[in-house]
C-alpha cells in the first residue's frame, strides 16, 4: 500500500484540514488556544452594480478582539 492512501479518500485540502486540527488538539492548552484563533476567517460579500460597489456585509461577524498577544509573541 502507497503512502498516499489518503488520495483515494480524500481531496488534498481536506486532507490538510484533518491534519491542521490534528496537530492543533496536540498541543498544550495556551498554544492550542492561539493556534484555533489563526484558524478562523472572516467572510464578506459585497454587491456590485454599474460599476458600484455596495456596502460590505459580514457573512459571520467577527468576535470582539479582546485577547492580547502575549510579550513571548
Amino acid at each position: 500500500m502507497s503512502s498516499a492512501t489518503w488520495r483515494n479518500f480524500f481531496t488534498y485540502n481536506k486532507y490538510a484540514q484533518i491534519t491542521a486540527r490534528a496537530v492543533r488538539q496536540s498541543l498544550k492548552e495556551s498554544e492550542r488556544v492561539v493556534a484555533e484563533k489563526r484558524g478562523t476567517t472572516a467572510l464578506k460579500y459585497q454587491h456590485w452594480e454599474n460599476g458600484v460597489g455596495g456596502p460590505q456585509v459580514f457573512l459571520n461577524p467577527e468576535e470582539d478582539k479582546k485577547v492580547g498577544k502575549s510579550a513571548a509573541v
